[in-house]
This record gives C-alpha cells, structure tokens and sequence, in this order.
C-alpha cells in the first residue's frame, strides 16, 4: 500500500507488499522487495535497492549521495539486504567511483536512531549500531558487531566479527574479531567472552582465543615472536585461525 501522499519516482520497481507511508519520497531508479514498511517522511534515494522485510522508520534517509568532496555526481549504488531496521534519523549514504561505487548492507541489522553509514561501507549480518554510531567512508565489519553508542569509526577501518564496543568508542585503527574495545582512542580490553558464551561459543574456544589475544595484543612482543608463542600452542580452531590471518592481513594496523 502506498499512501496518497507519497512521492513515487521514475523506473522504479516496488511489490505490491510494500507499505509506503505520508509523504515519504522514493527517487528514481530504486528496488524495494517483498514486505518492506517504509514510514512517513522517509527519503530514499536513486540506485537504491531494498531487500525483503525491511523496516525504515520516520526520517530516515536512504541512499543519499556520499558527503564527500571527490564526488562528483557519478552513478553509485546502496544495496540492503533483508530483515533490516532503520530506525528514526538514520543517514545512509551510496558509494563512490573512487571507491566499491556502492555501500553494502548486509541482512539481519539494527541500526539505531541517528546511526550514520557513510560511502562505500561494506557491513555483514547480525551487527547492532546503538544510538549514533557512525562509519566514515570505505569502513568494512564483520557478522555479529556491536557499536556502543555515539561509537565513532575511521574511515579504511575493518572491525572484525564479534567485536564489541563501549560507549564513545572513538576507533582509528582495525578491530581484531570477538574482541571489546573502548575508550578515546579505543583500547582492546579483552575478548568478548560474555557475548561469545551468549552466542553459544564452545568453552574451550573461547579459552585459546583469550590466549591467542594475550600474544598478540597484550604482550610486548614483536610479531614474529607472537607467531612463534603461537604455532607453540598448536591451536586449530577456525576462530582463533581467523584472529591471526585478521593481524596479519591489516593494513591500518590493529587496536591494541
């Protein structure tokens, strides 16, 4: 159903499900799939396209050109998955030709009202974003993040899977997965192993990763020593795998 009073742009491909509320305004160009609620006064720009059971509360807006001076008009996209919630004053921004030239949104999220998704993010399934948490541009996290409100993230940063962040979080280096962090700059404390249990984490995963975060990021030692300490444990476990390859992968270098 969509209201009288809504703005319904060119070329756009919207079921027959979707409920689309007074005076909201849907660009030219968007796809928005089966059971997606938008609201009143919602704003969702061209090149967007919506999954399946999305909910976009009040003022919201969607797929809004990236605030960045390098772009210069140029044809981008934000593709969200399914079973997302936007809530009241969110701002999601298109990606840029200098960037992926899209923003990806994975399915399964919470972002909270006056959450912030800036140009050319990559962000997966299960994550929550609290009350103003924001990414800069070209900002990648993992399934199952937790941003603390008014968390603030750097752009090029990469948060890893099960990470979790305190209140005023402010992030300029990447996240190493399962681990909490905060503070301004942000500190990684130690892993999240209330979260990690809550998910149904084995026990004895749980134990080599607190290990594993000891070596490389609590110790003093240099990488190649970590390493070493490392492979002395014999560790095989895909998680704890996934830490190490996420250190040595990173490029802005990790939150310690």
């Amino acid at each position: 159903m969509i209201h009288k009073t809504a703005i319904i742009g060119k070329a756009t491909e919207i079921d027959a499900s979707v409920v689309i509320g007074p005076y909201s305004i849907i660009d030219d160009n968007v796809k928005i799939d089966a059971n997606t609620v938008v609201e009143n006064h919602v704003t969702i720009k061209k090149n967007t396209i919506i999954g399946k059971n999305n909910h976009i509360f009040q003022y919201a807006s969607v797929g809004e050109q990236p605030q960045d001076l390098k772009f210069k008009g140029e044809d981008s996209t934000l593709i969200i998955g399914d079973n997302n919630v936007f809530r009241e004053y969110c701002t999601i921004n298109r990606g840029t030709a200098k960037g992926i030239n899209k923003t990806v949104i994975g399915s399964q999220n919470l972002f909270m009202s006056y959450t912030h998704v800036a140009h050319d993010c990559i962000i997966k399934d299960n994550c929550i974003f609290s009350n103003a948490a924001s990414l800069a541009g070209h900002v990648e996290i993992g399934h199952n993040v937790s941003l603390g409100g008014f968390t603030l993230v750097h752009q090029f940063c990469n948060i890893g899977e099960y990470a979790f962040t305190g209140l005023g979080t402010v992030i300029s280096r990447d996240v190493t997965p399962y681990t909490l962090v905060a503070g301004n700059h942000a500190r990684a404390y130690k892993i999240n192993t209330a979260g990690l249990k809550r998910k149904g984490f084995d026990n004895d995963v749980i134990l080599a990763l607190e290990k594993t975060f000891k070596i490389f990021i609590k110790s003093k030692n240099t990488r190649e020593e970590s390493l070493k300490c490392f492979k002395d444990l014999g560790y095989d476990y895909k998680e704890v795998n996934k830490f190490v390859e996420f250190i040595e992968k990173s490029a802005r270098g990790v939150t310690r």
